[in-house]
C-alpha cells in the first residue's frame, strides 16, 4: 500500500476553506492509502507567536481534525514536535539543497518582500517540509496546484541525497492532485484565510455562520432582487457545489440565472446544506472536548507509530553518511 502524507499548520480551529481544500480528502483517502498526517508546530514558529497561544491552537486543530473524520484507527496523527526527527532530517537536508532553489521559491519571494525583517526560517522552511515527506519515505503527498514547486524542491532533495551517499533511501514523492477547486474567501476575492477575516469556521454554531453568510459578496451584477445572475462567476455558488447534490446545485443555478430567486434565498439553502455537513462534525468536537483523554492518547499513540518509522529512517540515515 502506498504511503501519504501531509501535514497542516496549527492555526486553531479548521475553517471550511481547510476542510473543503484539504482536509475532507484526507478522510477519503485513509481508506485506501497509508496515511500519515501531521500538525507541524514547528512551521509555526516561523513567525510571531505565544507559546500558550501555540499550545492551544495546536490542540484546537487535533480536535477539529479527529471530528472531521480522522480515524486514529485508520490513520496516523501526530505532532510534529513529539518526533524530534523532522528537525534532525531537516539541519541534513540543508546541506545538499541549493540556496539559488530556496530563494526561487515563489512563496518565499511573496512573503519575504512584505516583511522589513526576514529570518532564515523563512528561507528554509521548504526543507523542512521536504524532512517531513521524506522522513517516512512517503511516495504520495496529497496538494493543491499552487503547492506543487515546493513538492518538486522535496523531490530534488531526496535525488541529491541519494547521489551524494550513493544509496536509494529516499523516494521521490509524486502529487496527488486534490480535484477541489481553490476555495475562496466570502469577500470573493482573496483565499479563504483567517488573516484575511473571510472564513467560516468548521465548528461554528448556525447562527454565527448566518451572520457571516447573509453579507458575503456574490455575483456583483446582481443589484436588485429582480436582476438575473450568472452562477459561474458567484462564490456562494461554488460553495454549494462543496455542500449540496447535484440536483440542488442546478436549482440554485436556474433561479439564478433567471432572477427566482434573491441572493438570501440562495444563501438559506447554503446554510442547510452546509449544516446538514458540519452539524455532526460540530457534535464530534464537543464530545472530544468533553473527554480531553481521547485527544491527548490518539496523538500519543500517532507519535509513537509515527516515531518508530522516522527513527529506523534516521539510523539508516546516520549510517549512511557516518554520523556517530
Amino acid at each position: 500500500m502506498s504511503t501519504i502524507f501531509s501535514g497542516i499548520q496549527p492555526s486553531g480551529e479548521l475553517h471550511i476553506g481547510n476542510y473543503l481544500g484539504a482536509v475532507k480528502n484526507w478522510v477519503q483517502l485513509q481508506d485506501r492509502y497509508e496515511c500519515i498526517y501531521c500538525v507541524v508546530d514547528y512551521h509555526a514558529i516561523i513567525g510571531s507567536f505565544e507559546p500558550d497561544d501555540l499550545r492551544r491552537r495546536t490542540r484546537e486543530m487535533a480536535i477539529s481534525l479527529f471530528a472531521a473524520g480522522l480515524d486514529p484507527e485508520k490513520s496516523t496523527l501526530f505532532v510534529q514536535s513529539m518526533v524530534p526527527e523532522h528537525t534532525e532530517l531537516a539541519w541534513i537536508f540543508n546541506t545538499v539543497t541549493p540556496l539559488g532553489e530556496l530563494e526561487r521559491q515563489t512563496q518565499f519571494k511573496d512573503k519575504a518582500q512584505r516583511q522589513e525583517s526576514v529570518n532564515a526560517g523563512l528561507l528554509i522552511y521548504p526543507v523542512l517540509q521536504a524532512a517531513d515527506i521524506l522522513l517516512y519515505r512517503a511516495d504520495l503527498v496529497p496538494v493543491g496546484e499552487d503547492q506543487v514547486q515546493h513538492l518538486e524542491l522535496a523531490r530534488e532533495v531526496a535525488r541529491k541525497w541519494n547521489a551524494k551517499f550513493a544509496s536509494e533511501l529516499f523516494l521521490e514523492p509524486k502529487p496527488l492532485l486534490t480535484a477541489t477547486r481553490r476555495i475562496m474567501g466570502l469577500d470573493g476575492q482573496s483565499k479563504m484565510s483567517k488573516s484575511l477575516g473571510n472564513t467560516i469556521g468548521l465548528l461554528e454554531e448556525p447562527d454565527a455562520v448566518w451572520a457571516k453568510l447573509r453579507p458575503a459578496m456574490t455575483d456583483p451584477a446582481r443589484v436588485r432582487r429582480t436582476d438575473p445572475g450568472t452562477p459561474e462567476v458567484c462564490n456562494i455558488y461554488h460553495l454549494h457545489k462543496a455542500f449540496n447534490d447535484e440536483a440542488t446545485v442546478e436549482h440554485v443555478a436556474v433561479q439564478c440565472r433567471s432572477a427566482g430567486w434573491g441572493c438570501i434565498d440562495c444563501k438559506k439553502v447554503l446554510l442547510d446544506g452546509m449544516m446538514r455537513e458540519l452539524t455532526p462534525i460540530r457534535e464530534r468536537a464537543r464530545e472530544l472536548e468533553a473527554h480531553p483523554e481521547l485527544v491527548t492518547d490518539a496523538l500519543a499513540d500517532g507519535a509513537a507509530r509515527s516515531g518508530k518509522i522516522a527513527r529506523e529512517t534516521m539510523r539508516v540515515v546516520r549510517e549512511t553518511m557516518g554520523l556517530r
